[in-house]
């Protein structure tokens, strides 16, 4: 079948689709031909007829996420295939396998890491004998955590100072949630009740590494604790389970090319002295108690009614108020300390995410069609798009950039 369309948003109808679909119409350079798909033809015209003019041209594609034969077909047609179609465990791993047959270049934002090592097991051996690569992880999971330690392994490898070390990620954000995030989290809490082995899964800091063995000592961050160098009381970031599962696979793909002795972790601070730490214990127990809720029968129906659905979100006025701001600190392997900053305007998980989803797409139909492309697998932002992705978020208004720490800063 000819490949007729550059560019497929899988999942247009849905919240972030709508969001992708619309940055897409303002962004997409002329010449490239996009579709969008889902399981309603009604919908997705209707999603189309919403985005002006640039997109009146766009196809429409129904395609069912459970449906192979529409799949493979879908992904036949197609350069790329971007999908918002999630919990990504439960809907995702046929579309993965249809683009690594296909040999068709994937995006998503999903930050499950039982959909990523399946996705890695059965579709990654594939992926690299056809080319197609199948890119995890192109929004808020994981784009500001993969390209800022992307950048600092990138500014000291320049300047000649050794592999990095100790790398820590501290986030501020402002934003809401939308019913799709509730309904993975919600999927992956009730897997891991029904199934503890699972739990082993998650629980691996080298879980998506694919065998690739990370440096000693390398531990998740489960406590509040005291930073040493800020004084600053710091809590675990509640996606840090997954960034730094993403991460290390960015690491394990390059043969361990961020160094022998890279660790990384992410954190939120609270603050100094005693509001700091009475703030810290307030965010694990509110992280805690929602787990246990999520997993509790009884609970999990209230909590059900409280959330918002599949398909809600936050208002415009809260995506376009929101933001994010990741500071990541490494010292490398000769003392030197550098400093990165990945930051945007925007609610981080839906505006700002939309626009790093369909920057990711854009770069990978540029580099597709301009033979740049590069091995396929299943792969990172960071391995897949590196610096091409760096300078199109740029272009978009995010700020990405390293600097050199003074000693004792």
């Amino acid at each position: 079948m000819t490949r007729d369309l550059d560019l497929t948003l899988f999942g247009a109808t849905g919240f972030v689709g709508r969001l992708t679909a619309e940055h897409l119409a303002a962004t997409v350079p002329d010449g490239v031909t996009v579709a969008l798909a889902g399981r309603s033809a009604a919908r997705l015209e209707e999603v189309r007829r919403g985005l002006g003019p640039r997109a009146a041209a766009w196809q429409v594609v129904v395609a069912d996420a459970q449906d192979v034969a529409g799949l493979e077909a879908m992904a036949a047609r197609s350069r790329v295939v971007v999908s918002t179609v999630g919990p990504y465990r439960r809907h995702g791993i046929p579309l993965v396998l249809a683009c690594a047959r296909a040999g068709t270049d994937y995006a998503d934002l999903t930050g499950e890491t039982l959909f990523v090592r399946e996705a890695v097991e059965r579709a990654h051996p594939t992926a690299r004998r056809t080319g197609a690569r199948i890119v995890v992880s192109c929004g808020y999971d994981s784009v500001p955590s993969d390209l800022a330690v992307h950048l600092l392994h990138r500014r000291a490898e320049e300047d000649g100072a050794g592999g990095l070390t100790d790398t820590t990620l501290v986030a501020r954000a402002s934003g809401g949630v939308s019913g799709g995030t509730v309904d993975s989290m919600r999927l992956m809490v009730q897997e891991l009740a029904d199934d503890p082995s699972k739990r082993a899964v998650t629980a691996d800091p080298e879980a998506l590494s694919g065998g690739v063995a990370g440096a000693p000592g390398q531990e998740d961050v489960w406590r509040p604790f005291v930073e040493e160098r800020t004084g600053r009381w710091v809590v675990p970031f509640f996606m840090g389970p997954y960034n730094t599962r993403v991460v290390r696979r960015s690491n394990a793909l390059t043969c361990r090319g961020y160094g022998d002795r890279f660790r990384y972790r992410e954190l939120m601070a609270t603050g100094r002295g005693v509001r700091g730490a009475a703030r810290a214990a307030g965010v694990v127990a509110g992280l805690g108690a929602l787990a246990a809720g999520m997993a509790t029968p009884g609970v999990r129906r209230l909590l059900d009614r409280a959330l918002p659905s599949p398909g809600e979100g936050p208002s415009a006025r809260v995506r376009d108020s929101g933001w994010f701001r990741m500071e990541t600190t490494t010292t490398t392997e000769d003392g030197t300390r550098y400093a990165a900053t990945v930051a945007a305007q925007g609610d981080p998980g839906y505006r700002a995410t939309a626009v790093m989803l369909g920057q990711a797409a854009l770069v990978l139909v540029s580099t597709r069609r301009d033979g740049t492309a590069g091995e396929g697998g299943v792969l990172t932002p960071a391995v897949a798009l590196g610096d091409r992705l760096v300078a199109a978020l740029r272009a978009q208004g995010f700020t990405l950039e390293v600097r050199r720490e003074e000693a004792g800063r």
